[in-house]
Formats: structure tokens, sequence, C-alpha cells
């Protein structure tokens, strides 16, 4: 099993200062790695089809409605699953999760992880972004300690990888943003993309 996560919107609490009033996390999980291969394939051809270089990534808030919609449908025909998590940041009280942004990521990277009715097993996890290296040491023993017990094991292992290299990741981010757009009914485009991929989404937990 191999899950890219890329999570929409910002850890920030100051919401009627700019920041974004939900925080979702997204997976795109595969159960055949040959399945995110020729993925991957499809991604990059539908790059080459658009003239874009190599290094351009694909990313929801910096691509047009067109290009959304083009990778979305480019990607759609095969096998993968999503789940998310959709947090409301106005029903989040706790002080440790409202100031210490590391501390807010890794709870809910956990969260959707751990609460999968055993929909995930054994995997192995991508993420987007490099973070400083006693971040990245200290939020891997955390996920391992949370998720892997004698009598379960959630995580294979856990890399963060740099999106620009990888268009997987970059597929992840695009369906996170779809989700993240849908909870934001005054934009015209709120319920485009997640039409697209709807049939992939196995699960939307919204967090309380």
């Amino acid at each position: 099993m191999l899950i890219f996560i890329d999570d929409s919107g910002d850890p920030g609490f100051k919401l009627n200062k700019g920041s974004t009033s939900h925080f979702i996390i997204a997976m795109v999980i595969f159960d055949d790695e040959l399945e995110a291969e020729k993925t991957a394939v499809a991604i990059k051809e539908l790059k080459r089809n658009l003239k874009f270089s190599e290094d351009v990534e694909f990313r929801f808030f910096k691509n047009s409605q067109h290009i959304r919609v083009k990778f979305l449908k480019a990607v759609r025909n095969f096998k993968f699953r999503i789940r998310c998590l959709i947090v409301d940041k106005s029903i989040i009280y706790s002080d440790e999760l409202k100031n210490n942004k590391n501390s807010f990521y890794a709870y809910f990277i956990k969260e959707v992880l751990k609460h999968s009715d055993n929909a995930i097993m054994d995997a192995k996890l991508r993420l987007d972004g490099s973070g400083d290296r006693i971040f990245r040491k200290n939020f891997f023993i955390y996920l391992r300690r949370e998720l892997n017990s004698s009598e379960k094991k959630i995580m294979r292992n856990c890399k963060m990888v740099d999106s620009k290299g990888n268009v997987l990741v970059q597929m992840a981010d695009m369906v996170a943003g779809s989700l993240n757009r849908a909870e934001n009914k005054n934009k015209k485009d709120c319920q485009i993309y997640k039409k697209i991929i709807k049939n992939h989404i196995e699960n939307e937990w919204r967090f309380k």
C-alpha cells in the first residue's frame, strides 16, 4: 500500500485576518504500486501535452480552472482511493494545536491514518515537504509510536519528499485543493473539481 499525503489550507488561527477557515488533509491511496506508476506516467504525459517544462509542478492554487480539470480527468480512470480529514478550525480549542504548527500538523496526520477502520495497513507514506531535521525525526517517531503496535501495523515507513520531483505528491496536492475548494461555497467553481473525483472518495471525515 502506497499513500501520498498533502494538505490544503493553513494551520493559522487568525480566522478574521486571512487564515483559512478549514484545513484539509488528503490521502491518495494506491493498493497496487504498478497502478501508481501508471498514474504517474499519465501525469507526466499530461505535462508534456500542455508543453510544461519538467520542473513545473501541478499545484491546485497556482493552476487555472482549465488545468485543474484537465489534471483530474487525466487521473480519474486509474485505481486509487481518497480518504480525507476536514478540520473546521473554528471548533478547535486546544492551545497546543492553535499555537504550535508542528503539533497541529502531526496530530491531524496521525488522526487521519489512525482512524481508518482498518482501511490502511502496513503502508508506505510519502508526504510533501522537507521540514527541519529535528522535526522530521520527531514526527516519524511520533507516527510510529501512535500508529504501530504489536497487534497492528498501520505504517511500514514514512518519507518526506520534494514535490517538484514527485508527480504523485502533486496529485495529492490537487486532490486536497479540490476538497478544500468544495468547502468554500462562495467560489463559483466550488463543486467542479470534487465532482470529477467523487467516485474515488472512500471516506470524508469531518473532525469534531
